[in-house]
C-alpha cells in the first residue's frame, strides 16, 4: 500500500448524492479516485467531467479534481487500483423500520472476490448508515468469506459514516464538525484519520472507537437532532395559541443556553428527507428489539407526524374546498431536488384529496414531485404562475420566496401561510392577510 504521505488511492462504491461529492472532494484534495456504480449514467457523467447529481459546488470540485477522478463498472479495477474502498450504497428501511444490509452485502461480496487476486493490504470502509452490530457482525463475516482473508494485518475494516445534509454536502465534507471512525485496528483508524487531515479544510474533532459504538453514535446524533426539531415545533404550536407570543424570540433565547444550543431549534414544519425520519424510527425499533424503552424517540415521531395536520388546519382555518391553494416548496429543504418525506408534497396531496384546487411550485424539485403527485395537482410553470392562487403556503424556505419576489407578478392572494416566517408584513400587498405560524394572534 502507498504510504499516507504519498496519498493513498481511493475507490468509492456508489456515485449518487453522497458518493459523487465525496469522490469530487477527495480528487480535488489531491487523491487519485476511482468510482464505481451500476448506473451507466452516473459513471458516464463522472468520466465526462459532469456532475451526476444536483448539488451545490459539486461541479466546481469535479472540475478541480478532473485529472485524478474517473469511474468504472469493474470491481477488479476499483480494488486493484486503490488502497481503500468506501462503500456508499442504499441501506433501505424494512417493514420493521431497521436498515437492510442487502445492497451493502452485495457490494462487500464483490469487493472480497476482487481482493482474492490482490496481494497488498486493503482497507474497506462502510460509509452508509447501518444498524449497530452490522459492521463487526454480518458485514465482516461476508468480507472475510468472500476475500479469503481475515480482518487484520492484510485487511482493514472500518465504519465511517458522513454527517452531511443534502444541499450542503460539499461544504459539510470540507468542514465537518467531527469525524467518526469505527476501526478494526489502530492502523486502520490512523490510516483513515490521516486521509481526513488532508481532505478537510478545518481541523475537525476525530472520534475513533469500536464498530458498535460508532454505529450507535451515528443514529444517536440524528435522533437527538430530530428531538430538537420536534421540540421547537411543539414550542411553535404553543406560540400559535398564545396571544403576543413569538417562537423566534423564545427559541433564540432558549438556544442561547449552551446546554441547548441554537442549531435546529427553529419552530416551523416537520422534518423530512432521506435520513432524519428513518433514523429516528430505526432508533426506536432498535430499542424495542433489545428491550430498551425509547419513548422519547417515539414521541419525536408523533410530534413530527402531527405537523402536517397543523399545516392542513392552518389552511382550513382560512378557506374551504374548492379554494385555490398554492404550495410553494416541494423539496424537503432548500438547495436540493429531493422530495423524500417532503412536507410540501404531503400537504399538496392531502389538500387535493380534501377537494382544494392545488398548484405547486419548487425551483428544483418539480420532476421528483410529479412522480409522486401525478395528476392530483397543477404544476406551475414558474413562480408567477403559482402565486395566482387564493391561498399561498410556504413549505420550503427557498430564497426565491422571500421578500417581495412573490408579488412581482402582481399577485394578491387572500392569505399567505408562512410557517417559516420568511415574509415581512411590510412586503405584503394591501388586502392580503399574512398568517405567520408560531406567531400568536395580535
Amino acid at each position: 500500500m502507498n504510504s499516507v504521505t504519498s496519498s493513498p488511492r481511493i475507490s468509492i462504491i456508489g456515485l449518487g448524492k453522497l458518493g459523487s461529492p465525496m469522490a469530487a472532494v477527495m480528487a480535488a484534495k489531491g487523491f487519485d479516485v476511482i468510482g464505481l456504480d451500476l448506473n451507466d449514467k452516473l459513471v458516464s457523467a463522472i468520466n465526462q467531467g459532469k456532475a451526476p447529481v444536483d448539488e451545490p459546488q459539486l461541479q466546481e470540485y469535479i472540475d478541480k479534481g478532473r485529472s485524478r477522478l474517473r469511474a468504472t463498472h469493474s470491481w477488479d479495477e476499483v480494488v486493484q487500483q486503490s488502497d481503500v474502498t468506501f462503500i456508499i450504497v442504499p441501506t433501505p428501511s424494512g417493514n420493521d423500520k431497521l436498515f437492510s444490509n442487502k445492497f451493502m452485502i452485495a457490494a462487500i461480496r464483490s469487493i472480497g472476490e476482487a481482493l482474492r487476486s490482490k496481494r497488498d493490504r486493503h482497507v474497506v470502509v462502510v460509509t452508509s448508515t447501518v444498524m449497530p452490530g452490522s459492521t463487526g457482525g454480518e458485514l465482516r463475516k461476508e468480507l472475510e468469506e468472500a476475500s479469503g482473508r481475515t480482518v487484520g494485518p492484510q485487511l482493514g475494516l472500518a465504519y465511517n459514516p458522513e454527517f452531511i445534509a443534502l444541499g450542503t454536502v460539499v461544504r459539510d465534507m470540507l468542514r465537518p464538525d467531527f469525524i467518526l471512525i469505527g476501526e478494526s485496528d489502530t492502523a486502520t483508524g490512523e490510516f483513515l484519520e490521516n486521509i481526513y487531515k488532508k481532505s478537510c479544510d478545518n481541523e475537525p474533532i476525530i472520534r475513533r472507537m469500536s464498530f458498535v459504538n460508532a454505529e450507535l453514535t451515528k443514529i444517536s446524533v440524528n435522533t437527538y437532532v430530530t428531538t430538537k426539531i420536534s421540540y421547537a415545533n411543539m414550542l411553535a404550536e404553543m406560540c400559535d395559541k398564545l396571544p403576543g407570543a413569538d417562537v423566534d424570540v423564545v427559541s433564540t433565547a432558549v438556544g442561547s443556553d449552551t446546554r441547548v444550543g441554537s442549531k435546529y431549534i427553529k419552530g416551523a414544519i416537520g422534518y423530512g428527507g432521506p435520513c432524519f425520519p428513518r433514523d429516528n424510527k430505526a432508533f426506536a425499533a432498535l430499542g424495542r428489539m433489545i428491550g430498551v424503552r425509547c419513548d422519547l424517540a417515539e414521541a419525536t415521531d408523533k410530534i413530527n407526524d402531527h405537523q402536517i395536520e397543523r399545516l392542513i388546519g392552518a389552511v382550513q382555518a382560512h378557506a374551504e374546498p374548492p379554494t385555490r391553494v398554492a404550495v410553494l416548496g416541494l423539496s424537503y429543504k432548500p438547495e436540493t431536488p429531493v422530495v423524500e418525506e417532503s412536507q410540501g408534497v404531503a400537504l399538496a396531496d392531502r389538500l387535493s384529496a380534501a377537494g382544494y384546487v392545488v398548484t405547486v411550485y419548487d425551483p428544483l424539485a418539480m420532476p421528483g414531485a410529479e412522480v409522486v403527485l401525478t395528476d392530483k395537482v397543477l404544476f406551475a410553470n414558474d413562480l408567477a404562475d403559482a402565486v395566482s392562487a387564493d391561498i399561498i403556503v410556504i413549505t420550503t424556505p427557498w430564497p426565491h420566496f422571500k421578500g417581495k419576489s412573490l408579488f412581482e407578478a402582481g399577485a394578491k392572494p387572500k392569505v399567505i401561510i408562512d410557517p417559516w416566517r420568511v415574509i415581512s408584513a411590510d412586503d405584503v400587498p394591501e388586502g392580503t392577510k399574512l398568517a405567520r405560524m408560531g406567531y400568536g394572534a395580535r
